[in-house]
């Protein structure tokens, strides 16, 4: 799960972590209110968009006064921005952060994230912030270092001082970066977050080690833990479809590509959108409808691959363990008898109750197409929509 960048600061900053103080709003009248708190006579405004490069796409202004703060403000609220990672059709501007702006002497780059590989905690820092960390990593590579960390309560003075060690900072301006590491991998290892970045952090001409913005991710399937990061969920920044299949408990994530996949299990979920593109097509979607899926889950899983206006075929890919074959059977025929399917769907079925699932589908007066493996169903899909 994402969040804003003014809800990440404040989580940084309740685990000791130094941001500038700001304020957001919903509401330019409700902004300019708060602004008042503030003690600065110029602003920086900036767009809450889960998205990076918002400062290229016109969503960072800085402002001189309350005059032009308001005119600004008004302008991006409700404004569209298209980044290098929203893709053309962009995101609306719901919300607006306002902060004090800061003497900005040097910019770094840090980011702390899980490195699955290794079973460690990585950190990665560069002396290049404020740049897109994948063009620092094509161009100049030697300007990135990884530090891993092993999990621990806390990190060591070692390890901090590994981390920074690029930034070249003097005595002072390090013992703030070590502590402020500290603050981060706390803040990490106590939210089950699953990324924290700080792009950039800066060294202020007062000395001082900033995080000038934040973008934090933390994973889905510990959020039970954690209500108080739940309510910080933003159901404007996500897809629609992949909010309603979160009401269903299905794993789905939509995709560019025009076959749209069902499967049980996120590695054989995985395998089937990778024979998919080595037939020459791309899926539409992931979506992993689990071990032991209902008719109703099934069912709402159809649904909601068949909203997607860029499918131009179905394929099913089920191995049945715990899941059924005749349950998901049942689920595919109804649910595609309600939406009247028009796309072609290639249905693999292998394991429990397959015969009976199959004999399901044979009779439900539906036009699809059977395939006796996965290469066979990728085979058949990727014709049938040509």
């Amino acid at each position: 799960m994402n969040i804003h960048e003014h809800q990440a600061k404040d989580i940084l900053k309740q685990f000791g972590a130094s941001v500038p103080q700001g304020v957001y709003a919903l509401t330019v009248e409700d902004l300019l209110e708060k602004v008042k708190t503030l003690n600065t006579s110029k602003y920086v405004l900036k767009a809450q968009i889960h998205a990076g490069g918002r400062g290229k796409a016109g969503g960072v202004k800085i402002l001189d006064n309350l005059e032009d703060l308001e005119k600004a403000a008004k302008e991006l609220l409700g404004k569209t921005l298209v980044t290098h990672q929203t893709g053309l059709e962009g995101r609306e501007v719901k919300r607006l952060y306002v902060e004090e702006p800061s003497n900005i002497d040097k910019e770094f780059y840090l980011s702390c994230l899980v490195d699955r590989a290794s079973s460690k905690i990585a950190f990665i820092s560069s002396d290049q912030g404020g740049m897109d960390i994948e063009e620092v990593a094509a161009k100049t590579p030697e300007k990135i270092i990884t530090t891993k960390v092993d999990l621990k309560d806390e990190i060591s003075n070692e390890d901090c001082e590994s981390i920074i060690k690029i930034f070249n900072l003097n005595d002072d301006a390090q013992k703030d970066a070590i502590s402020l590491i500290k603050s981060i991998y706390k803040m990490f290892i106590s939210t089950d977050a699953n990324m924290v970045e700080v792009n950039p952090l800066i060294l202020t001409k007062e000395n001082k080690i900033m995080c000038l913005d934040a973008k934090v991710n933390f994973d889905g399937n510990a959020l039970f833990r954690h209500p108080e990061i739940t309510e910080l969920r933003d159901l404007n920044e996500e897809d629609p479809s992949e909010i309603e299949a979160s009401k269903h408990d299905l794993a789905y994530i939509k995709l560019d590509g025009s076959i749209g996949c069902m499967v049980n299990g996120a590695g054989l979920a995985m395998a089937t959108m990778d024979i998919i593109k080595l037939y020459g097509s791309e899926p539409a979607n992931f979506l992993d409808v689990g071990g032991g899926a209902s008719k109703e889950k099934v069912s709402a899983a159809f649904k909601i691959i068949l909203s997607d206006k860029n499918v131009k075929g179905i394929l099913i890919n089920i191995f049945g363990g715990i899941m059924r074959c005749d349950v998901l059977a049942q689920g595919v025929v109804d649910a595609a008898k309600e939406m009247k399917i028009s796309v072609p769907l290639v249905v693999r079925l292998a394991g429990t109750n397959f015969k009976e699932g199959k004999e399901i589908l044979d009779n439900s007066g539906l036009k699809l197409i059977s395939a006796e493996n996965l290469d066979d169903a990728a085979k058949k899909i990727v014709e049938a929509i040509k």
